[in-house]
């Protein structure tokens, strides 16, 4: 029988989960004219204190929380692989698959009743994220069986992606953890060069099977994840962590007129690098900024609110970047300003409304949650 998880390692992850989610209301608050962000994504406009921080933190500083959130999910996958298959099975469906089709519904639902008028209607368009050719370019537009591909595949609410990949890695547990054990050496190779390269396959991709397998061996080889290794000095690994994102930040801007298209590839290796020097530089140095946290009451109770957070912000964050950005447009660095408050207004929104649930609807709320009531 596996061992008890240490009640520090089990404060980090909470914390982590929580700080991933604000991280998360920041990356997707990035409200340039391009706000689809790939790790290779170059900035179309002139190089401004706004275009700078902006892509710094969204592009760069920020994105070290998708590793970390696989590897943390790898690890405690494998921290509780004693019960049955297919109990663990049934139970994960409940966690991340009802809320994956529930808050698919609700974001298509918030969505349609948002088409009705005429100013939400054009808070849509201008998004695009309902585009589907040139003349289904909202959800009234759609065929039934497009909608229905539209909930179960691609949900308006983007972020949930995470759930069914999350899904799709915990049923390949087992093949996964033998593979570990018993071919990590041509695992690992292979997974990297997935990583590498950006590639997926199916609903797996580079990235997620990459660090939710580092997970697994951390957990297998009972690895100290508190305590750095020789080759994990967090100082040195933070170093590189914010010269890279500033390096790759202003190649974003000025590289295509230097290196042509190969400023792609070179972007894509450099947004690996940050996410990989980010993730051992900030899991490591941060113990005292967790305890500090950890021992404040009102953080710990906004805590178990992560997953609210994670549901709730999109479309919402997508839409209101379009109704903010007018309103605001007449002060100095309005773009910037959205920036920086809308994420935070957000989270407020999203706490409110997650206490307001689980205090007046514990029923619902556990459902909406995937069974997650910890107080």
């Amino acid at each position: 029988m596996p061992a008890p998880i240490d009640p520090v390692v089990s404060q980090k992850f909470k914390c982590w989960f929580f700080l991933s989610m604000v991280m998360l209301l920041f990356v997707h608050s990035y409200n340039l004219n391009l706000r689809y962000l790939q790790p290779f994504t170059i900035v179309g406009e002139k190089l401004t204190v706004t275009s700078f921080v902006e892509y710094l933190f969204s592009n760069g500083l920020f994105r070290f929380f998708i590793p970390l959130f696989f590897s943390i999910s790898g690890w405690l996958y494998a921290a509780h692989d004693d019960r049955p298959y297919r109990k663990s099975i049934g139970r994960r469906f409940q966690n991340l698959i009802v809320p994956y089709l529930i808050w698919s519904a609700v974001g298509l639902l918030f969505t349609y009743i948002l088409e009705f008028s005429f100013y939400g209607r054009n808070i849509v368009l201008k998004t695009q994220l309902m585009t589907l050719s040139n003349n289904r370019i909202l959800l009234h537009d759609y065929k039934w069986y497009e909608l229905i591909l539209r909930w179960i595949f691609v949900p308006v609410s983007y972020q949930l992606w995470f759930l069914r990949v999350l899904f799709i890695y915990n049923l390949a547990y087992p093949v996964l953890r033998w593979a570990i054990q018993n071919w990590p050496k041509v695992l690992f190779p292979i997974l990297v060069l997935f990583w590498l390269s950006n590639i997926g396959f199916l609903f797996a991709e580079g990235e997620g099977l990459l660090f939710f397998s580092v997970g697994i061996w951390l957990q297998k080889k009972n690895f100290d994840i508190q305590v750095p290794g020789k080759w994990l000095n967090p100082w040195w690994w933070g170093i590189v962590f914010v010269i890279v994102a500033v390096l790759k930040t202003f190649l974003a801007f000025l590289g295509f007129g230097i290196f042509g298209n190969a400023i792609f590839p070179l972007l894509l290796f450099l947004h690996k690098i940050v996410a990989f020097s980010g993730l051992i530089a900030m899991w490591f140095e941060s113990e005292f900024f967790v305890r500090w946290l950890m021992g404040k009451k009102w953080f710990v109770r906004i805590c178990s609110y992560s997953f609210m957070i994670y549901v709730l912000h999109a479309p919402l964050v997508a839409y209101a970047i379009i109704a903010t950005l007018p309103l605001l447009h007449g002060i100095p660095d309005y773009r910037l300003v959205t920036y920086l408050l809308l994420p935070l207004v957000l989270l407020c929104f999203c706490l409110l409304t997650a206490m307001m649930i689980r205090k007046g609807m514990p029923g619902m709320y556990s459902v909406l949650t995937g069974g997650r009531v910890q107080h």
